[in-house]
């Protein structure tokens, strides 16, 4: 066997982008080359390295060893961004699940894009839960327990409460979303009070036109 023509292939080998078949190495060396026996001694020497030279559908390629795959394999952690529509799929589903996909829209206002339930079950966040027993048998949608590690939450109880959620400004009024059938509106309650405040200032505008009434 030619020692130079045993080398050449071994760098061709390593220096090519892709996979090279024996007619590729031929045609480099010359029909004279004993490209299949160089290839065989190739591969005998690389036995058990890390790098192995293997045959794959006709074609040859150095590869690292399959047993160091644990070792060479690196993990990233990934920061992907949440698009608002997901923060307010993972919210209302936080605080209303087990939530069907209609309940989710009915409070959104707007209907959902398919791939926002699939961003929050890819991260892991979301999952489905059991159907519901009424018509059509909706598929219901749970948090997680990577959700509570994530959000530092021992239980779903520890959740921060509307009271909260006001007092931080992470709760507007926006007329798009609507509570969900036979649940209380959020902001009810203010609402009321509001209305309380109005009807009071009537009444002392009203005693007040009164008096001066009187007086004249």
């Amino acid at each position: 066997m030619d020692q130079d023509q045993k080398r050449i292939v071994e760098a061709m080998l390593f220096a090519a982008a892709e996979p090279l078949s024996p007619k590729a190495l031929y045609d480099r060396l010359g029909e004279e080359a004993d490209v299949g026996a160089i290839l065989k001694s190739l591969q005998q020497d690389y036995d058990g390295r890390g790098v192995n030279l293997i045959e794959m559908d006709g074609v040859w390629a150095f590869r690292t060893a399959s047993d160091l795959a644990g070792a060479l394999g690196l993990q990233k952690q990934e920061v992907r961004k949440l698009s608002r529509a997901a923060l307010e799929t993972l919210a209302i589903v936080a605080y209303h699940q087990p939530v069907t996909r209609a309940e989710i829209e009915n409070i959104r206002g707007v209907a959902i894009h398919k791939g926002t339930l699939d961003t929050l079950v890819e991260a892991g966040w979301v999952k489905p839960g059991r159907r519901r027993e009424t018509l059509g048998r909706p598929l219901t949608w749970i948090t997680t327990t990577a959700f509570l590690d994530h959000f530092g939450l021992e239980s779903m109880m520890d959740l921060p409460g509307l009271d909260e959620l006001k007092a931080s400004g992470l709760l507007d009024r926006r007329p798009a979303i609507d509570a969900l059938p036979d649940s209380p509106d959020l902001f009810q309650d203010q609402e009321e009070d509001e209305t309380e405040i109005a009807n009071d200032d009537d009444f002392e505008n009203s005693f007040a036109e009164e008096e001066e009434k009187a007086a004249s």
